[in-house]
């Protein structure tokens, strides 16, 4: 059966052929059949979730809460459940998720297997620092791992993005929490300076914190929003509620510079408005775009090119303006800015992307080469400065790029399950594993 399973970014658009779980499993145990790679919910922006050579195993259909133990808050589900199921089913009982990208709609395997984080990660660390323990498909059998148990292959799993098996149920452990409503304190900046001033005492005074900038703006100004977790006992949840949605494609991008730029403007003076502190729902806090349905499709016919990079923290001050202003004078315009500090919490995966540093996140409409060009002047300086580009926001990073910024690599190729495969692997790994004697020899 063939279905639509495009990315979020929505590149390479069109049908894929798929085998039901059922099926994979009966492949794998009879060894014969095409590469496969789970599928979640279609929330990466690139191709690590696509697997063009083979087939893509749909898991949304398993998505059951297996156990919840209100005593300790650890949780055991299938795969395929959202983190806005997970988030119902636990937040009555005074627990929230410990790590939070910023949408609820990714499925508990995709945020295990691409690592996700969110903006507390100088206190919680990734995703995959609250996994106490998972259930892998191999071609060689079925595996319970942990950091105990099978641990190698647990820590290639976190952050493998599907490579090392299909990950059948997993438990994590929640945050036990007063409220789900958020003490949000908006402080805006008026240029890059001041925010790196302050970002470290606002890690250090709160559970969550981040940062838009406005791209357009040549001193970069912005606002930093801080938060923590209210006490007032709300632990109500409610489905998404999606006030707005763009119904079709558009047949050009509605973000060009004019658009972004009355946005934008528009963004920080109503955001300024709120300096001190608000009390915000975890929706609109951590949230914001989900209540906009299909808003990828503002992007136009081409699609969503996203560059995320971290940068050390010795260069982060020089880099990030620079690459900023490569965007500018580029014409490339972003709609979503975002400058957050990482911490120095060890992920337990091999290939997780966060390090210590500042990653800075944009957005552009894909306008071909002049896109591409600059997305591979932003790559040079990240390297150049010693960072990484995030593997699972990549819809074209050069096997160079992606070596210079995960020099571990290899350890995920040698526990690579090589029934499994994605259109990324291919193209960033693979090509260097042709290159290295002793890989290309197994």
């Amino acid at each position: 059966m063939r279905i639509d399973t495009d990315s979020f970014g929505r590149i390479v658009r069109g049908d894929r052929r798929t085998l039901p779980l059922e099926a994979a499993a009966t492949s794998l145990e009879n060894g014969a059949g095409n590469t496969l790679l789970a599928f979640g919910n279609g929330k990466s922006y690139g191709d690590s979730c696509h697997n063009d050579d083979g087939a893509l195993v749909p898991m949304r259909a398993h998505a059951a809460i297996l156990s919840f133990d209100g005593a300790t808050g650890l949780l055991t589900a299938e795969a395929g459940a959202t983190l806005e199921e997970i988030i119902a089913h636990v937040a009555p009982h005074g627990y929230f998720l410990p790590v939070t990208p910023g949408t609820r709609f990714v499925t508990l395997g995709g945020a295990i297997a691409n690592d996700v984080h969110g903006k507390n990660h100088h206190l919680r660390g990734t995703f995959g620092n609250h996994v106490t323990s998972l259930t892998l498909l191999r071609s060689d059998g079925t595996f319970q791992c942990s950091p105990d148990q099978n641990a190698a292959l647990f820590s290639a799993t976190i952050g493998g993005m599907g490579l090392t098996g299909i990950i059948r149920s997993a438990t994590i452990r929640l945050m036990q929490v007063g409220s789900l409503d958020i003490e949000e304190r908006i402080t805006p900046f008026s240029n890059l300076s001041d925010y790196f001033d302050q970002a470290e005492a606002a890690d250090a005074a709160n559970e969550y914190a981040v940062a838009w900038i406005d791209q357009l703006a040549k001193a970069g100004r912005g606002v930093l929003i801080t938060g923590n977790h209210a006490d007032n006992g709300n632990l109500q949840t409610a489905r998404v509620a999606t006030r707005l949605t763009v119904p079709f494609e558009l047949p050009i991008s509605a973000l060009n510079r004019p658009s972004l730029s009355a946005f934008n403007f528009a963004y920080h003076h109503a955001k300024a408005r709120k300096t001190g502190v608000n009390l915000s729902s975890y929706g609109s806090f951590f949230y914001p775009l989900d209540a906009v349905g299909n808003w990828n499709r503002l992007y136009g016919p081409r699609g969503l090119m996203q560059h995320q990079s971290v940068i050390p923290f010795d260069a982060a001050r020089t880099v990030i303006p620079r690459m900023l202003a490569a965007s500018r004078a580029a014409g490339q315009a972003s709609f979503l800015t975002v400058l957050k500090r990482f911490g120095t919490v060890a992920s337990p995966g091999i290939l997780s992307f966060p390090r210590p540093g500042y990653t800075l996140t944009m957005d552009f409409s894909h306008r071909g080469k002049i896109t591409l060009d600059l997305l591979a002047t932003l790559d040079r300086l990240t390297i150049e400065a010693g960072g990484r580009v995030n593997p699972y926001k990549d819809q074209r990073m050069s096997a160079a790029t992606f070596a210079a910024g995960f020099p571990d690599w290899e350890k995920l190729e040698r526990h690579r399950d090589t029934r499994f495969n994605s259109n990324f692997w291919r193209r960033a790994a693979l090509n260097l594993a042709s290159q290295t004697p002793a890989l290309a020899a197994e």
